[in-house]
């Protein structure tokens, strides 16, 4: 196997000092005043060459390594994944790095190894993202370098920032669905209880929808009928809940917090002859491929995982987050609407204050 090309051959081959083919090489022929005609000379040789530039070397001249690392819980092997991973990789490709990908399953020991593994690599920072949106406990291991929080904020104080979807506006948005679809009456929530604000352990985004929902229904003087907490958000759930409400009442939209939950609602709807929309209208949050398989297609609001991911890398790579005084920020990545089939328009008196 043949050796690696060095920089002195490329220098050789293209008549020019080993100097000066290293400055033309490593993207400094402005600043070393090395005219185009030579820097064109030096890059057909490294061409012609295969010329592979030594990382490990300029590495440690750097400082830097030029890669990054993603650190999950079990985001990794999750259908979402795919989009999530698809922006930090393009993000961190936009800066010249290399995105390292690592999954914990939610082992705080395997945690915390990975972290220190990644560090004794000298990544340039870390992204520690979570499955769903929840407080965390920062890792002590984080403070040293770079690090983000995908997904996640920190349980107490903390300079570590967190790139999150906007999970209070979304709730903004599926209230206003309904609202601007003329519901004044009938709306009730499948998944959270309305009163008591109870939804899964350690679910943010129950809190965050929740609020949403409620600041615009407040704002429109329009009451919630009510809500049925559900502790996981699956399928069953969804179907339990909706026979539950139905036995005690006739909704006329409901508001689902997430699309699984959404699946079984549909069926136990389908089970006892309500039609969607012209009976109830349906309206969900997180827009998982089901959303669209569903019959009529359902209206839901999307998390945004291409731009999570690209965003915690730019946060991470162009952010400053290691100044001093620096302190930790939460942005807040927009969730879009998925308009589809799920509600249907209703007389209605009045508008909807915004």
């Amino acid at each position: 196997m043949p050796g690696r090309v060095t920089q002195a051959e490329i220098a050789r081959r293209a008549g020019v000092s080993q100097t000066t083919a290293s400055f033309v090489l490593a993207g400094r022929r402005e600043e070393m005043r090395i005219s185009e005609q030579v820097e064109a000379r030096v890059l057909r040789a490294a061409r012609e060459a295969g010329y592979r530039p030594n990382v490990v070397s300029r590495n440690l001249r750097t400082g830097t390594t030029h890669t990054v690392a993603l650190v999950s819980d079990t985001i990794a092997t999750t259908s979402f994944a795919g989009h999530l991973i698809w922006g930090a990789l393009d993000a961190a490709r936009e800066r010249d790095h290399l995105l390292l990908i690592a999954e914990t399953e939610g082992d705080p020991e395997l945690e915390r190894e990975l972290i220190e593994a990644m560090q004794d690599r000298r990544v340039d920072g870390i992204v520690l993202a979570s499955m769903y949106t929840r407080k965390i406990s920062v890792p002590k291991a984080l403070l040293d370098g770079r690090s983000v929080l995908l997904n996640a904020e920190p349980s107490g104080r903390s300079t570590i920032s967190s790139v999150l979807p906007d999970e209070v506006e979304a709730g903004r948005t599926a209230a206003r669905v309904v609202l601007d679809a003329g519901h004044r009456e009938g709306i009730y929530l499948i998944g959270v209880d309305p009163k008591s604000g109870k939804g899964p352990a350690d679910s943010l985004a129950a809190v965050q929808r929740l609020q949403g929902i409620k600041e615009v229904m407040s704002a429109a003087k329009v009451p919630l009928a009510g809500g049925v907490m559900r502790p996981d958000w699956q399928p069953a759930e969804g179907y339990e809940a909706t026979r539950k409400l139905l036995k005690r009442a006739v909704p006329r939209a409901l508001i689902c917090f997430n699309d699984r939950l959404a699946v079984g609602t549909y069926q136990a709807l389908q089970e006892n002859a309500v039609k969607v929309p012209d009976e109830v209208s349906v309206v969900s949050f997180d827009d998982e491929p089901v959303a669209s398989w569903l019959r009529p297609q359902l209206t839901t609001i999307a998390i945004p995982h291409y731009e999570l991911g690209h965003k915690a890398i730019e946060v991470l790579l162009d952010d400053d987050a290691k100044l001093p005084n620096h302190k930790s920020k939460a942005y807040r990545v927009l969730m879009p609407l998925r308009e589809r089939d799920s509600v249907r328009s209703v007389e209605t008196k009045g508008a909807v204050p915004r």
